[in-house]
């Protein structure tokens, strides 16, 4: 496969070093971290964060740098991945505040002292369907990896596991927040209903009006 071409890019205003096992942060993705930089800013003092899915750790690092006293904890599949993420940690100096974690989504953050007490889960998950990276997508794995991209059959496998594992580290009033892709915000909608924790969908447009980013707050459990 071959490399990136770009060394470095701009998100948020911040510089990130990409690799060839990272996906490339897009500008849309922009919307979803300033949404989430706006939820916290509202919310909790120091906040727990986890950045899902979070490649070269561009939403994670941002969240940090514009939250001063977030701690947050960015988690990616593999260890490619998650080398690129921890150099961009060092890049900006926020050692103190973001840890990087390799796992399968939630796994190696289990049993250290998260569940239930997470301000905000957000993830760019990948959301193209399998089947459209073999047809008219095929070129997006060019230069960057393929599991950056593949949603599975419905471009959702990884929006499902998201909905339904977050719960268990989100403290009640925490929120989720996630991007999806264009045409998908009934699905994001459904399976936030399905799950029973969340309140209502929340839905974020872009500039073009079309909705992209999705909230949802866990709600206190019921007596």
């Amino acid at each position: 496969m071959p490399m990136n071409s770009e060394k470095f890019v701009t998100f948020m205003n911040m510089d990130f070093e990409l690799g060839p096992s990272v996906l490339v942060p897009r500008a849309e993705t922009e919307l979803l971290g300033t949404v989430c930089v706006d939820r916290l800013t509202q919310g909790p003092v120091a906040p727990v964060v986890v950045d899902m899915c979070c490649g070269c750790g561009n939403l994670g690092i941002a969240v940090a740098n514009h939250i001063a006293d977030a701690q947050v904890w960015a988690c990616d599949l593999t260890p490619e991945t998650v080398d690129v993420a921890w150099r961009n940690v060092m890049r900006f100096g926020l050692q103190a505040r973001v840890s990087v974690v390799q796992g399968d989504m939630f796994e190696n953050i289990r049993n250290i002292g998260l569940e239930n007490r997470v301000d905000l889960v957000l993830c760019n998950p990948p959301y193209i369907s399998s089947s459209r990276l073999e047809a008219d997508r095929a070129h997006l794995l060019e230069n960057e990896p393929r599991e950056a991209f593949d949603g599975g059959p419905y471009g959702i496998s990884i929006h499902q596991r998201l909905i339904r594992e977050a719960p268990d580290f989100l403290k009640p009033g925490g929120w989720l927040a996630f991007e999806f892709g264009e045409g998908q915000e009934r699905q994001a909608a459904a399976m936030i209903s399905r799950a029973r924790v969340y309140g209502p969908a929340q839905f974020i447009l872009d500039p073009s009006g079309t909705p992209r980013v999705a909230l949802a707050m866990k709600l206190a459990p019921t007596q």
